[in-house]
């Protein structure tokens, strides 16, 4: 699937170099085309002045007449020898009403634009004007095209590639919830076979300590995998109390945890405090962000797990005083398969945070955590 999606990307990139390397040339060649046809107009232009000017009473004055009225795109400003402006065409009127700085800034830009038409009177040979002329909104259009193309196929890879992310997505979640399902069914079949081995052990005396020990075990077992047979089926939510949840996988975890770790659940005096969960997954969360504070603090330090209820939300922050996580890792906390343990899979926070955000509806992230000193998670459940 990666090497899939990596060949999609290529393909994608490829094609739109291609396609905004063509357009960029096709469009500078059209620009190039209609810059050169308009400076030829602005000398028609100023040929048709000149020609009306030193050929009054001629035929074709007609032909000059009309080519100076069509040229309704081409924006001329006309200057005399001291640079001063005596006629301009093709510009925002009201613009230039508003603001007497108006034409000399477009002249400016002229300037910088295109070589200027010098003219020269037939009737009087010390009369000398420049004609400086702007793009046409046509040409605008075009060199500014390949930029609104660029912007529409970097719009269109992302739409793309966000498509396909979340393709990836769905399919990596049906593994995940595939793999599951076929761990709990291989699961099954030994977890009742030890079930009935224990009921035979039940019968005969003197068993009795050895009995309470396996059904422990076998009911872990069962625990396990209930757990895992839900994963990839929508969980029936129940009104539960979060105090006596915890404090039972607390206890859970605590007589597996050195006498070197302290816990300490704080409820702000709240005695019971419900919210809507599945017990077995909500538990299987709980436990393993338990666990990831054991591992952190190798043996010693405080746990402390606050629960505090807002008007719509309980939050639930877990707190341990281990070796904490380094900012370069924070973002990758939740990634299936990201672990800084030698031993594991790093699949508990992925699929804590599965079991939080698309069972629960609510949210799990790393609220604080400082290298050397701890790491706070929080939980936010709806009440």
């Amino acid at each position: 699937m990666f090497q899939q999606i990596f060949n999609w990307r290529t393909v994608i990139a490829v094609v739109a170099i291609l396609i905004v390397s063509g357009t960029i040339f096709y469009s500078k060649y059209l620009a190039g085309k209609i810059a050169r046809e308009e400076r030829q107009k602005v000398e028609e232009w100023v040929e048709a002045g000149k020609f009306l000017i030193s050929s009054p009473t001629d035929a074709d004055t007609k032909l000059a007449a009309m080519i100076l009225t069509e040229n309704k795109s081409i924006p001329i400003i006309e200057t005399n020898e001291k640079d001063s402006i005596t006629k301009y065409i093709n510009l925002d009127s009201a613009k230039i009403a508003e603001n007497k700085n108006y034409l000399y800034k477009k002249l400016s830009d002229f300037k910088s634009q295109n070589k200027p038409i010098e003219w020269l009177n037939p009737l009087d040979s010390t009369q000398r004007n420049l004609y400086y002329y702007g793009e046409s909104l046509l040409l605008k259009e075009v060199r500014y095209y390949p930029i609104v193309q660029l912007v529409i196929v970097g719009l269109l890879i992302i739409i793309t590639l966000v498509a396909l992310r979340s393709s990836y997505r769905s399919v990596q979640n049906q593994v995940w919830a595939g793999m599951a399902k076929e761990t709990a069914h291989q699961l099954g079949t030994p977890v009742s076979s030890l079930e009935g081995w224990v009921e035979m052990l039940r019968q005969n005396t003197g068993n009795e300590k050895i009995v309470t020990e396996l059904e422990k075990d076998v009911d872990r077992l069962q625990l396990i995998t209930d757990r895992f047979g839900k994963i990839g089926s929508k969980p029936q939510l129940e009104e539960k109390d979060l105090v006596k949840q915890i404090s039972n996988m607390v206890e859970y975890i605590r007589k597996r945890a050195t006498g070197k770790v302290i816990f300490n659940i704080n409820t702000h005096g709240e005695q019971v405090i419900t919210a809507l969960i599945s017990g077995p997954l909500f538990d299987w969360v709980i436990e393993n962000l338990l666990k990831n504070s054991l591992d952190s603090m190798e043996g010693k330090g405080n746990i402390s797990i606050d629960i505090k209820k807002n008007e719509e939300t309980v939050h639930i922050d877990v707190s341990d005083t281990g070796k904490g996580i380094s900012n370069q890792h924070i973002s990758k906390v939740f990634n299936p398969g990201f672990t800084t343990k030698k031993r594991g899979w790093g699949l508990g926070l992925s699929l804590s945070k599965r079991i939080i955000v698309q069972y629960h509806k609510g949210e799990i992230f790393v609220k604080n955590s400082e290298p050397g000193k701890g790491t706070t998670f929080r939980i936010v459940l709806k009440k």
